[in-house]
């Protein structure tokens, strides 16, 4: 099982330890086009801070963000699983898995990034920020940017299993599984239930969304489920308690679409 994961916004920062070692992240098909945009990112970063704070959709508050980019290739790395925070990675809480369960996480995850294109929780990056909205002025809109590296290297990485796809739209855009993989990939929509005078109405929510794919693959991951199929994964759900719509794709080369319902938020 493939699982991938959006990033988080904000990031842990600190720590003590050695810088980035680039050529030790995995996904190394992806070398070129990280240090591309690594060094378009310094470089905006260093020069004109207006520039970049716009570039990166950055508010005065959070102009130290534009400081951190510059001293991306000095600055303490630490594994992303440390360093990627906020509702979905509170709810995965990977420090607290059991060694099996970590294990099953190291091989697992797969976090998409702006600035990296895609790191598992073991690689050791620095805290940084630039999300994959971002269109940096030389390379242009990061998710088109990274979707010829991801076309070579993604259909490997999924290897032959599921692949449970909880990315946000805007880390979709980088990678689109085609073909049989996209048969076994599934995507999951998280939708708020509640019934207002008698009737159920169904919501979006963001946090709702976040917390509820945390605590679903901490669940999978402590449970040691091994779905190899959408078909199997709705029954693992399933057998958790989580109420699970899925719909199977009408035509080849099409993702399942599953809709977990949640009446409330468990902590």
């Amino acid at each position: 099982m493939l699982v991938l994961l959006p990033p988080s916004e904000g990031k842990a920062a600190g720590g003590s330890g050695a810088p980035l070692k680039p050529e030790s992240l995995s996904l190394p098909g992806l070398a070129p086009a990280r240090a591309a945009v690594l060094e378009e990112l310094v470089e905006l970063c260093a020069g004109d801070e207006l520039k970049a704070r716009e570039v990166l959709g950055l508010s005065e508050g959070l102009r130290g963000e534009v400081a951190k980019n510059v001293e991306l290739r000095s600055a303490v790395a630490r594994p992303a699983g440390e360093i990627y925070t906020g509702v979905l990675y509170d709810a995965l809480a990977l420090a607290d898995l059991p060694a099996a369960a970590r294990g099953r996480a190291e091989d697992a995850l797969l976090v998409f990034s702006g600035l990296w294109g895609a790191v598992r929780i073991t690689d050791r990056i620095p805290s940084y920020r630039c999300s994959m909205g971002v269109k940096l002025p030389g390379l242009g809109a990061l998710g088109a940017y990274w979707r010829e590296a991801m076309a070579t290297v993604m259909p490997e990485a999924a290897g032959e299993g599921l692949v449970l796809d909880l990315r946000s739209s805007a880390y979709a855009a980088a990678w689109k599984p085609k073909g049989e993989v996209a048969g076994r990939t599934a995507t999951v929509r998280v939708l708020h239930s509640q019934v207002v005078d008698g009737v159920e109405k169904r919501s979006v929510v963001s946090h709702f969304n976040k917390a509820t794919k945390g605590r679903l693959v901490r669940d999978l991951l402590l449970a040691g489920s091994a779905p190899a199929s959408p078909a199997e994964l709705v029954t693992a759900l399933r057998d958790l308690d989580y109420v699970v719509e899925a719909e199977p794709p009408t035509k080849p080369g099409k993702a399942w679409s599953l809709d977990v319902v949640v009446t409330q938020i468990h902590h």
